[in-house]
């Protein structure tokens, strides 16, 4: 963020950036390549493992080949539950050393990345914001508000592709349509969640949509989409918590860039 925020969008910016690290956990390193943060206890889980060297601070595997078998046994154990969809797990050059499930991503600290779409119809009273409600059955912020479309990247997929893939899955975007959608920035954070540690760099897009367009809730993901003028969304942002928490990071964004902030 360039500028000096407002203290009721810098708290949320501020709940993103709740981590510190270290702090109790231990590095966790694939090889040379350090990839994650652990904390003590799945550090002596994972030092059970042949394949895994504890001490100096630092959890080493020797190679990336075996973390998914070694994380499924340990999620049969009770220590994260499984999802069932891989992440890449990449060093801070974004080189990918592994594969993780992501439902393990928070108890390593290794880093995910997503992608996020900003829906936008400007319209001849204003510029408006599609606003989409969670499934009050998801896992993570049952029933909070998000965007359109946004989805974590699977291993071996791009922000790009993904994007394509969330916005038809969770809209029905139709493909041409999505397409035109334009990369504006990413954006970074290490947060403290009741899942884990949670460093994610989100990949944000803006498409402009026509004025007929009205997504659909295609994959369950969503309970409803609502069309608001930018300035609901920019008092909802300000006053309160009802959107999920890194979605106010990605509008924050959105709102230095339309000039209201």
């Amino acid at each position: 963020m360039p500028h000096p925020l407002p203290p009721a969008f810098q708290r949320h910016v501020d709940a993103c950036h709740s981590a510190v690290l270290p702090g109790s956990r231990l590095a966790f390193l694939i090889g040379a390549a350090p990839v994650g943060f652990v904390r003590p206890a799945l550090a002596q889980a994972l030092a059970a493992f042949p394949e895994v060297t504890l001490g100096h601070g630092q959890v080493v595997l020797e190679s990336g080949e075996r973390l998914r078998h070694i994380a499924r046994q340990l999620s049969d154990r009770g220590l994260f539950r499984f999802r069932g969809e891989d992440f890449d797990v990449r060093d801070e050059l974004d080189v990918a050393h592994a594969r993780l499930d992501r439902g393990a991503v928070p108890a390593f600290g290794t880093l995910g990345w997503g992608a996020h779409l900003n829906g936008l119809v400007r319209r001849a009273d204003g510029l408006h914001l599609w606003v989409a409600i969670r499934a009050a059955d998801k896992l993570l912020d049952p029933g909070k508000l998000d965007h359109i479309t946004a989805g974590g990247v699977s291993a071996g997929m791009t922000p790009w592709q993904t994007l394509l893939k969330e916005a038809g899955e969770e809209a029905a975007i139709p493909p041409a349509l999505a397409a035109r959608a334009v990369l504006v920035g990413d954006i970074a954070y290490a947060m403290e969640r009741p899942e884990g540690l949670r460093r994610d760099r989100l990949f944000c897009y803006d498409l402009d949509l026509p004025e007929d367009f009205e997504p659909c809730a295609a994959d369950g993901e969503v309970a409803a989409f609502e069309l608001w003028p930018i300035e609901r969304a920019f008092a909802a942002v300000r006053d309160g918590d009802r959107f999920k928490f890194n979605v106010n990071l990605v509008l924050i964004d959105l709102f230095q860039r339309q000039g209201m902030l």
